[in-house]
């Protein structure tokens, strides 16, 4: 890929992932119906993208934001009934929250009917409602109306009445944003202040209510979206993840070149150049390239087949699509089966023979480019596994271009040595003659597929919570794996078509050998709780381990932005901001998983300040504040929560949750964000990115 196509991906894919974060993936519309001369009903109707789904009504406290319906002003109406719901709900047990919970897909509606007791009518509120997808969920987001019209003509004149009793009354009166759009909104503070156990500093910087404070506090929330941006594209992690896919692949093509099916179909292919080309070395050698160059055509086109099959977006679903996972994880269980000798992957003979007559028979290019695709064909038994292998890898690493990236190493790899012996074929007498040595390569790396086809099983039992594969269980058969492996290299085990007049292993093989043993003695102590970092990104995350002797929790040392910010400067520490919500199920599953770990538990405590600020906090304003948001729009904000969620749409760009930012002491980002991924050496990284340029900027 030249430097100006990856440049250009590289755009298309940051401008795709703010694309996604921008989105509205719940649409609402409002309208009155009068459903009779002394009836009026207030409809909510969504349109909820696929993936998405909002929650329903009356669902328990300490569950998910439930759909509520507020009123701040009914003149002349009095409700009906509580607020209805229209649509298919679905019910489902939630393990997170240990109960039931009731939500839609695709659309809904929610309806709340009034009776008219009066000559004219005036409904003012809004609903409040909660949605979520599989990785991330929004904040509780608010749809608002007023609504004024005409009552029966005999009615009496419409009286001011209170707000319904199951509704959350608010002050009718807003505040207006300062012209800045920060100022009011800073120094806004709660009816009770609900705090996290704070760091100790001077007790003069944290009561200071001059007014450079309270402009410091609004430069705390100037937008930082740009910035954020430029930390985002300039992540390595694609180009790292596409560099070691490439390596990847290059490794699979020499391991393929070393089994049974391949190694022996080089003199035969050197053979049929040296004939084509006995009194034509230039010739010899052009040909020997176009062959080598044939056998990359043909697994490039393998690669851009499955790209073009699944498509960009499907690639980048098949990351956490519990029923692709479990193909794969069956899929690489059978090639592991067929290199353990139960039985033979297989294309049918008459193919490679009908492909091999072809090319004989043909002259010029086209007979080359045929009898690569005799190879491919011949050697599908062999090549197949480490293929599948690669291509499952490739596709559920989210990078279209990882498919094609990885069979160009393998083709790479496997063409190297064909190319090489066409250009000097005298050399082909020193290669070493195939035996029994093929036969343990297939083994060993069918333990290997074995091993990691259960990454991929992980990922769909995470996903439908079926704890089938619980971090004990997969740490427990890895090391069994491993260590039968070992076993196998040094020579205590033995499969039935292994060489049995072999008596010795090679000492290559016994020193591998040893180490897979080491490696399963290391993975041990991770059945009673050790980290295993070895092993920490193929591994189910520790919170599905029901025996740990070390568990780790972490508390928020704020859950107010502009006082820990404060707090932080006067400790001279980074700050780690944290976007989550009560009814978060993804928050908990990363505080969970990824923070339970020691050494993400310990920088959290030691290096950074914690702000957690929870975006559902119901908590009340002392006044409401209107503000206005990026796309022109106005919105309310009556809660604690509703300041939050604010302070992540305008000044970072985003609205769900979970979502981390590294600041410095000025409210600049110190790295790009990190959203859900279960994953602790990707957070690691990600917390010691912001750590070391924090460092570096305080030089």
């Amino acid at each position: 890929m030249s430097k100006k196509n990856t440049l250009l991906f590289l755009f298309t894919l940051l401008f795709s992932l703010t694309a996604m974060a921008q989105q509205k993936p719940v649409r609402f519309s409002v309208q009155q119906k009068l459903v009779s001369p002394t009836e009026v009903e207030v409809v909510f109707t969504a349109k909820i993208d696929q993936g998405w789904h909002v929650y329903s009504t009356n669902l328990p406290a300490d569950g998910p934001t439930s759909a509520t319906f507020h009123v701040d002003k009914a003149d002349g109406v009095t409700p009906v009934g509580k607020l209805s719901t229209r649509g298919k709900e679905l019910n489902v047990y939630d393990k997170t929250f240990e109960m039931k919970l009731r939500y839609f897909e695709n659309s809904v509606s929610f309806v709340q009917r009034y009776k008219i007791t009066a000559k004219t009518y005036n409904i003012k509120g809004y609903l409040e409602y909660g949605a979520c997808n599989d990785e991330m969920c929004l904040p509780p987001m608010q749809v608002e109306f007023n609504f004024k019209g005409n009552g029966p003509a005999s009615a009496p004149a419409a009286t001011p009445a209170p707000a319904n009793a199951e509704t959350e009354k608010t002050p009718t009166a807003a505040t207006d944003v300062a012209a800045d759009g920060l100022s009011a909104l800073t120094t806004m503070t709660a009816d009770t202040t609900k705090k996290a156990d704070v760091l100790p500093v001077d007790s003069a910087e944290t009561t200071q209510q001059s007014n450079a404070q309270i402009n410091s506090d609004v430069n705390l929330w100037q937008p930082v979206i740009k910035e954020l941006s430029a930390f985002n594209s300039t992540k390595d992690s694609t180009n790292s993840s596409l560099w070691a896919i490439f390596f990847m692949g290059i490794l699979g093509g020499f391991i393929a070149l070393l089994t049974p099916c391949v190694w022996p179909i080089i003199p035969m292919t050197v053979s049929f150049f040296l004939k084509r080309a006995k009194d034509d070395r230039k010739k010899g050698i052009r040909d020997a390239v176009t062959y080598g160059l044939s056998i990359i055509v043909i697994y490039m086109a393998l690669a851009t087949l499955v790209t073009w099959a699944f498509g960009p977006q499907k690639l980048n679903e098949l990351a956490t699509n519990a029923p692709f996972n479990v193909f794969f994880f069956l899929l690489l269980v059978v090639f592991a089966f067929s290199f353990f000798g139960w039985f033979e992957l297989r294309l049918p003979s008459s193919w490679g023979n009908a492909v091999d007559n072809k090319a004989s028979a043909t002259t010029g290019l086209l007979s080359i480019f045929l009898m690569a695709f005799t190879l491919s064909l011949v050697s599908f038994s062999c090549t197949a596994p480490v293929v599948g292998l690669l291509l499952v890898q490739a596709a559920t690493s989210g990078d279209w271009v990882a498919p094609a990236v990885g069979m160009f190493g393998f083709a790479l790899a496997l063409a190297l040595p064909f190319t090489f012996f066409a250009l000097f074929p005298t050399l082909l007498k020193k290669a070493p003659k195939s035996g029994s040595w093929m036969n343990m390569i297939k083994v060993v790396l069918g333990f290997i597929e074995l091993a990691f086809s259960l990454k991929f099983l992980s990922v769909a039992d995470l996903a439908y919570g079926w704890h089938i594969l619980d971090r004990e269980t997969f740490l427990s058969i890895w090391i069994v794996l491993f260590g039968l492996m070992g076993l196998y290299l040094i020579g205590k085990l033995k499969f039935p078509h292994d060489d049995p007049e072999q008596k010795a292993m090679p000492v290559p093989a016994i020193m591998l050998g040893l180490c897979s043993l080491a490696f399963s003695v290391y993975m041990l102590p991770g059945l009673w709780g050790a980290p295993t970092k070895a092993v920490s990104a193929f591994a189910p995350p520790i919170n599905t381990q029901d025996f740990n002797l070390a568990p780790q929790t972490v508390h928020a040392d704020f859950t107010d932005y502009d006082e820990g910010m404060r707090a932080a400067a006067a400790a001279g520490k980074p700050v780690l901001v944290d976007f989550t919500g009560f009814g978060c199920v993804n928050c908990r599953k990363m505080e969970a998983s990824v923070w339970t770990d020691s050494r993400v538990a310990d920088k959290l405590k030691k290096d950074y300040v914690l702000i957690s600020l929870y975006v559902d906090d119901k908590t009340p304003l002392k006044q409401p504040v209107e503000v206005k948001l990026p796309d022109g729009t106005s919105r309310t904000l009556r809660t604690i929560g509703d300041k939050w969620s604010y302070l992540e749409q305008t000044k970072f760009g985003y609205l769900a949750q979970p979502f981390y930012v590294p600041l410095d002491n000025a409210g600049k980002p110190l790295n790009g964000s990190f959203s859900f991924k279960e994953d602790v050496p990707a957070y690691l990284e990600f917390l010691d990115k912001g750590l070391d340029n924090y460092r570096a900027q305080q030089k």
